[in-house]
């Protein structure tokens, strides 16, 4: 199944996403929205989302502002807090006129997508977290901290090869060249992607999100499935299986020899998890 590669302008920002669209509609199949971490893409979920349209549902996987082919924009028309992203998530999702879905989210950049999950708990029906910090205990990896320094930053984050070293130092594999080539084309393109990049993460304020993120997971009612890749090394699977046992309607598939970014990792045993899931039956 092909993978669709769209564009929407939303005031001043503009999205780039993919889209894979099921052969036949059904209205009882909602949407499912994929979010990709630090330093990714959506052509990081290429791999599950053709699974998941061939079992009827519509797949859509944008590039975070900041990242892959979405807007580069500049401070003064962006503030790059977690507030500015929830909101522009929001633009996004009616834009695409998407009320109610599943929701799916990776790394550390999905803390934002969680945000707004528990925000708007109206329009999520389910939600998976898969290798997001759930709690302030988490700290950003100093392979991504030091992309904020001064200086060192400014450099580190005009250098393509960046991409490299994060997405492999997440897991236990290496990418492949032709992939590459993709997650790399954007700091080939423009400087504007590694300054973009720089301002997301000097803004990056993760205690205060995941403080927030802790409290309200306490009140959370939504079926959740926690996809672990056991093999990452900036997130504890311990740590995982100490969250799920606060979610009333959690629960935890660990994936072993899979990293951070697990749908670049492994995306069939992501799959597996991810398509069952969406698939049963509500229990009420």
């Amino acid at each position: 199944m092909a993978l669709l590669e769209q564009q929407i302008q939303i005031g001043q920002l503009d999205w780039f996403y993919r889209e894979a669209k099921p052969l036949r509609e059904s209205a009882d199949r909602l949407p499912v929205v994929f979010l990709h971490g630090l330093v990714s893409q959506s052509y990081s979920w290429r791999d599950v989302m053709p699974k998941v349209a061939e079992q009827g549902f519509r797949a859509i996987a944008p590039d975070w502002i900041s990242h892959g082919f979405s807007s580069f924009p500049e401070k003064r028309d962006f503030a790059y807090t977690a507030d500015a992203f929830v909101t522009a998530l929001g633009d996004f999702l009616a834009a695409l006129e998407i009320e109610r879905m599943h929701l799916v989210v990776q790394g550390f950049l999905g803390v934002y997508g969680l945000l707004y999950a528990l925000r708007h708990p109206e329009q999520i029906e389910r939600l998976v977290i898969i290798n997001v910090p759930l709690a302030p205990v988490v700290k950003l990896p100093w392979s991504i901290r030091r992309m904020t320094l001064p200086l060192a930053g400014e450099m580190m984050t005009q250098d393509p090869l960046l991409v490299d070293r994060t997405l492999e130092g997440g897991g236990p594999y290496q990418v492949s060249d032709t992939d590459l080539d993709v997650y790399r084309k954007p700091f080939l393109t423009t400087s504007s992607a590694g300054r973009s990049l720089l301002f997301t993460l000097r803004s990056f304020r993760l205690d205060a999100v995941t403080q927030e993120i802790e409290s309200s997971l306490k009140q959370w009612q939504g079926l959740t499935r926690l996809i672990w890749g056991t093999s990452d090394p900036w997130i504890p699977t311990e740590l995982a299986e100490t969250w799920v046992n606060a979610l009333p309607n959690g629960e935890l598939s660990k994936l072993d020899e899979v990293g951070h970014y697990a749908q670049e990792d492994w995306a069939d045993k992501v799959s597996e998890v991810l398509v069952p899931f969406l698939k049963q039956t509500n229990i009420s």
